[in-house]
């Protein structure tokens, strides 16, 4: 199958374009510069350099390509319906990346007992609402002939398989962590996330390229965990004291607004039955901690 995908230089999307090739998949990936071209070429990737506000060029590589999956952001709204232009009528597959922060509810690192569900998501947040918007007009999608999905990830952990090695919240606590040899979190870290690494996120992607139904919703997750229980593996692994409290005041000095509120402020506890029942993926990794222990450092 040929597959056009965006974000091929980074975490998430660099993962996929490298486990697709490794299917057997010919994939073609957006990327930024000529250096990031030159990273693609190295694993079997072919570029295509541009930016996601080039709607020519994403509506024309959409056109060519056999599936589309959009990995490099989940709240660019012209880049997601350049694409759709592009699939229109295809009956294509088009894989949408977007992220439970959508149902994240701020805490401040309190505890909730509240998980949802697909089909039972609660009204965005005002930070949240545009990037719900967009979920919706890639699942609206699949009434204009475009077999469309919304692969909604949740804490993703584990290294790389493409060129970029980190994800996005536990690089944070470590990255603070090696700087001031402790590791906080926000406010008592009670906060719950869900998980899933991110060899199982790929294996997800590749299984709803072949499987997916016109209009589906995914949340991809295999295990959750508190940010206190993810702090202190990270502290056992480096070898320091134990975790501090960091009032919110000072993650967002840190972190910035989004991530220390949602990122790694919130609850985000959600369950995913679609992606097994209708495609049958089954995670192979489900403890986040072991893998701080035994494979983050």
């Amino acid at each position: 199958m040929k597959v056009f995908i965006t974000g091929s230089a980074g975490f998430i999307g660099g993962s996929i374009a490298t486990g697709l090739v490794q299917r057997g998949h010919q994939v073609t990936g957006l990327v930024r510069s000529a250096e990031q071209a030159e990273e693609m070429l190295a694993l079997g990737i072919t570029p295509i350099v541009g930016t996601l506000d080039d709607s020519a060029l994403l509506i024309e590589q959409a056109a060519k390509a056999d599936a589309v999956i959009n990995a490099a952001s989940s709240d660019h709204r012209g880049a997601v319906e350049a694409l759709i232009a592009g699939l229109k009528g295809s009956n294509k597959v088009f894989l949408h990346t977007s992220g439970s922060s959508i149902v994240g509810d701020a805490s401040g690192g309190k505890a909730s007992d509240t998980i949802y569900y697909e089909g039972q998501l609660p009204e965005p947040t005002a930070d949240k609402a545009a990037r719900v918007a967009i979920d919706n007009l890639v699942l609206d999608a699949a009434k204009e002939g475009v077999n469309s999905a919304v692969i909604c990830n949740t804490l993703i952990y584990g290294h790389s398989l493409g060129v970029k090695r980190d994800s996005v919240q536990l690089p944070r606590l470590l990255k603070q962590a090696r700087k001031s040899d402790v590791v906080r979190h926000v406010g008592p870290g009670l906060n719950i996330w869900s998980n899933v690494h991110i060899e199982d996120v790929v294996a997800l992607y590749a299984l709803a390229l072949e499987k997916n139904q016109p209009g589906t919703f995914y949340f991809v997750e295999s295990g959750e965990a508190s940010f206190v229980d993810m702090s202190t593996a990270i502290a056992k692994a480096l070898k320091l004291a134990v975790t501090q409290s960091w009032p919110l005041k000072d993650a967002e000095a840190e972190w910035g607004y989004e991530m220390a509120n949602y990122g790694l402020g919130s609850n985000s506890r959600v369950r995913g039955k679609n992606a097994r029942e209708l495609l049958g993926w089954v995670p192979k990794r489900t403890s986040v901690t072991d893998w701080i222990l035994n494979e983050m450092v």
